[in-house]
């Protein structure tokens, strides 16, 4: 689909955050490429090594932010999509904790909306996207430490301003005390899924796009990644969903992990839609790969994709796969269509143990991504 939002750029130069003293460049930039390492380790922690755990692990909390600005894009549907990140982060809360980050002069607006059981700060931010925005959590083998990586982020390739948003893991990080680590390189958190045990699942379409890292080759993109994130392995799917010209394909609109070598996969068996052909493709790369440790993957099959109209414009990147993972529940996007309960149906088979609920998300939908794309976990440690 075309972009729902006016694309504004804003070419913020980084500041201090981003400088390393000479040595500590070096440090980095060699940890960068040797996969495993500890990302922006120093002196004496140059041995520690940290790993993005799976989003099924345990949580102590939820991370997100309140749209506030109807100038990035919502413009009138500014009051709707309030009505979605606040419903979103009431289900959420039931389950855990949530954080949710205001823009400066708006966090009684967002304490009104969401309600006593949702925690709110204020920092300066763009919009609600903190899955891309936000630091992504890593945890050190034992579980006793936790570290924000702190990745570059440039609007999804210059489409949308982002000057505050660069700077959310800064908040974050200092609000919860947990160490912040810069990586190099822009990478959005919807970009990549992980299994905590060594396993990657991103798309070409995505990380090798030239409006993210141009100067980088494919080498050293997956160096890059494996350090960040503590793993020794990218699945590189080729597709993310057509017509996706926002994120340019993220993972987490096609696929998610439901637990070890388990994948959740969006596939349309309708050879008339453009999407037959390509998640066609992801599941034959999916289908004769192995994960880090050797294993098969599982795939479930979601055929449920709802195309709708909305203010004006045609949805056609609606994800069930955009969920977010609780403790002891599931909430899944709804967008207000029939498919919705086939959706929720066949999540309910896939988490018996846990509640399923829906939140809807249409407005968001029509903003290009979902719940998964609204929320970032943070693990639990001991």
């Amino acid at each position: 689909m075309s972009l729902p939002r006016t694309p504004r750029t804003s070419r913020v130069p980084h500041l201090s955050r981003r400088a390393f003293g000479g040595a500590a460049l070096t440090a980095a930039a060699a940890a960068l490429l040797v996969p495993g390492r500890a990302v922006g380790a120093m002196s004496k922690e140059v041995t520690t090594v940290f790993h993005a755990p799976a989003e099924w692990e345990a949580h102590s909390g939820c991370v997100m932010a309140w749209p506030w600005d109807p100038a990035v894009g919502w413009g009138g549907l500014l009051r709707d999509v309030q009505d979605e990140i606040a419903g979103i982060a009431r289900q959420i809360a039931r389950f855990e904790s949530v954080l949710m980050v205001a823009e400066p002069g708006r966090g009684a607006e967002a304490r009104a909306r969401c309600g006593s059981t949702v925690t709110v700060i204020e920092h300066p931010v763009n919009d609600c996207w903190t899955r891309d925005t936000g630091p992504v959590f890593a945890v050190d083998a034992g579980r006793t430490r936790k570290v924000g990586l702190d990745f570059r982020f440039n609007g999804w390739g210059e489409k949308y301003p982002y000057d505050k948003d660069d700077f959310l893991p800064v908040g974050v990080c200092d609000h919860l005390g947990v160490e912040r680590r810069p990586v190099d390189m822009v990478l959005e958190g919807g970009a990549v899924v992980t299994d905590g045990q060594g396993t990657l699942i991103t798309t070409e379409e995505c990380l090798l796009h030239p409006n993210r890292n141009p100067s980088m080759t494919r080498a050293q993109i997956e160096a890059a990644l494996l350090s960040a994130y503590g793993a020794s392995k990218v699945v590189w799917l080729p597709y993310g969903l057509h017509n996706d010209d926002i994120t340019n394909g993220h993972v987490d609109l096609v696929a998610a992990y439901l637990g070890p070598a388990k994948v959740l996969l969006h596939t349309q068996p309708d050879p008339s839609s453009p999407n037959h052909a390509r998640m066609a493709a992801n599941r034959a790369v999916l289908r004769d790969a192995t994960d880090a440790r050797g294993r098969r993957f599982e795939i479930v099959e979601l055929h449920h994709q709802p195309h709708y109209r909305h203010n004006g414009l045609l949805v056609e990147t609606f994800s069930y796969t955009n969920y977010y993972e609780t403790g002891g529940s599931v909430v899944v996007p709804l967008s207000g269509e029939p498919a919705d309960s086939l959706a929720l149906a066949q999540f309910r088979t896939l988490f018996p143990t846990r509640e399923v609920v829906g939140a809807p998300a249409r407005t968001l939908g029509w903003g290009g991504g979902g719940v998964h794309c609204v929320t970032q976990h943070v693990p639990r440690t001991l």
